[in-house]
C-alpha cells in the first residue's frame, strides 16, 4: 500500500471522526433547546434596557445572573459546533488541494474537540427537576476536633472559590468558628442556574491526609468532614410548617465577630419538632432576616425529605447519613507522603492538590456527573 493511499485513509478517518462530533452536538444541541434558551437570552438583555430596570438592585442582580448562566450553557456549544464546521470544511479543501500542514493541523484538534464536547455535554444530565435550583450546602467537621474542624474550613474556601470562578454568587448563611482554628459547621447558599446539578455530587464524606500543622512532632494525621448539599425550595413550594410544630431559639452568634459572624443576640435555630431538622442562622445583623433564613433551610430540608420519600428509588443515594469516619469517604485529598486527589466513586484522581484546594473541581464533578449518565443507560 502506497503512502498517498495511507493519507487518504487518514484523512478519510479524520473527516469521519469530524462529522461524527458535528452529529454529536447537533444532538446535544437539540436535548439542550439551544435554540429556545437564544430566544429567551435575548429576552432577558431587552429587559436590561428598559428605564427602569437599573433601579431595582434585586431584580437587576437576578436578571444579570440568569444571563450569564445561559451565556454559559449556550456561547462553548455554538462556538465549538461553529469551530467543527469549519474545520470540516477545511479539511474537505485540504484533501482537494493534497495541503497536508492544514490536515495535519486539524488533525491535532480532534482530541480538543471531543474533550470540549464531552464537558458539554454535562449539562444533558443537569435536567432533573431540581437540578436548575439554587444550592444549600451545609460543612460538618468529623470527629478529630482542631484537625477536622481547621479540615472544614479548607473545604468550604474550596467550595467558595469554585463559585467564584464559576460565575455563582455565594451567601454565608450560618457560620460557626471555633475559638482555636476551624469551623463547627458552615451553611453557604450557592445562587446560580444549575448550582445544585453541579454540586449534588458533592455530598458525602470528604477525607484529608496531611501533616498537622498542629502537632509539633510533625505527625502525618487523617481527618474526615462531611459535606450535604440541598436544593434550595422554590418560594412558592407546597409544603405545610406549622407554628406549633416549630421550636425558635434565639442566642448571641459564636465567634467575635468578623468576615461571617455578626456580634448581636440576633442568631436564629429553628427545630422541626415532628422530624427533628434544625435549621439555623446567624450571619445578618437583623434577627427577623436570620429567622427568615433560617426558614428557608428548613422548607429546603424539608422539600428534600419529601422529595427522597417520593423517589424511593433513588433512596441508596440520598439515604441514611454515614458516620464521618474511615471507610465511607467519597473522596480523598493527600497532602503527604504524595499530592494526590481521587473520588472513590468515579477514579478521577489528579496530583494538583492546591489547584483542587483552590476551587479546581470542575474534573470530578464532570466525572460525576458521567457516571450518572452511565449507571441511567444501564
Amino acid at each position: 500500500m502506497g503512502v498517498h493511499t495511507l493519507e487518504i485513509i487518514e484523512t478519510k478517518d479524520l473527516l469521519r471522526e469530524l462529522s461524527q462530533i458535528k452529529n454529536d452536538i447537533g444532538e446535544l444541541y437539540t436535548t439542550l433547546n439551544i435554540d429556545d434558551k437564544k430566544k429567551q437570552l435575548s429576552l432577558l438583555i431587552e429587559e436590561t434596557f428598559k428605564e427602569n430596570f437599573w433601579q431595582d438592585q434585586a431584580h437587576c442582580t437576578q436578571i444579570q445572573q440568569q444571563i450569564t448562566q445561559f451565556k454559559r450553557t449556550i456561547e462553548p456549544l455554538v462556538a465549538l459546533k461553529q469551530e467543527v464546521e469549519d474545520s470540516i470544511v477545511l479539511l474537505e479543501m485540504a484533501i482537494d488541494e493534497k495541503d497536508n500542514d492544514v490536515m495535519k493541523d486539524i488533525g491535532s484538534k480532534i482530541e480538543q474537540f471531543r474533550n470540549r464536547f464531552e464537558q458539554l455535554e454535562t449539562y444533558e444530565l443537569l435536567s432533573g427537576a431540581d437540578d436548575d435550583k439554587n444550592a444549600i450546602m451545609t460543612i460538618h467537621p468529623g470527629a478529630g476536633g482542631t484537625e477536622s474542624q481547621d479540615w472544614a474550613s479548607m473545604l468550604m474556601r474550596m467550595y467558595m472559590r469554585w463559585a467564584e470562578d464559576n460565575d455563582f454568587e455565594v451567601e454565608v448563611l450560618d457560620y460557626m468558628p471555633d475559638i482555636e482554628a476551624g469551623i463547627k459547621e458552615a451553611t453557604l447558599l450557592i445562587k446560580g442556574q444549575y448550582a445544585y446539578g453541579f454540586l449534588k455530587g458533592e455530598s458525602g464524606i470528604h477525607r484529608l491526609v496531611r501533616i498537622s500543622p498542629f502537632d509539633s512532632n510533625q505527625r502525618r494525621h487523617t481527618s474526615f468532614a462531611s459535606v450535604d448539599v440541598i436544593p434550595e425550595a422554590p418560594d412558592n413550594i407546597d409544603i405545610d410548617i406549622k407554628e406549633s410544630d416549630l421550636r425558635i431559639d434565639t442566642y448571641r452568634a459564636s465567634g467575635s465577630g468578623g468576615q461571617h459572624v455578626n456580634r448581636t443576640d440576633s442568631a436564629v435555630r429553628i427545630t422541626h419538632i415532628p422530624t427533628g431538622i434544625v435549621a439555623q442562622c446567624q450571619n445578618e445583623r437583623s434577627q427577623h432576616k436570620n429567622k427568615a433564613y433560617a426558614m428557608k433551610i428548613l422548607k429546603s430540608r424539608l422539600y428534600e425529605r419529601k422529595r427522597q420519600e417520593l423517589e424511593k428509588e433513588k433512596m441508596e443515594k440520598f439515604g441514611e447519613k454515614k458516620d464521618i469516619a474511615w471507610g465511607n469517604q467519597i473522596r480523598s485529598y493527600v497532602f503527604h507522603p504524595y499530592t494526590m486527589v481521587k473520588d472513590h466513586r468515579t477514579g478521577e484522581e489528579t496530583g494538583s492538590v492546591e489547584y483542587v484546594m483552590d476551587g479546581e473541581i470542575n474534573k470530578f464533578i464532570y466525572a460525576y456527573l458521567k457516571s450518572l449518565k452511565n449507571i441511567n443507560r444501564k
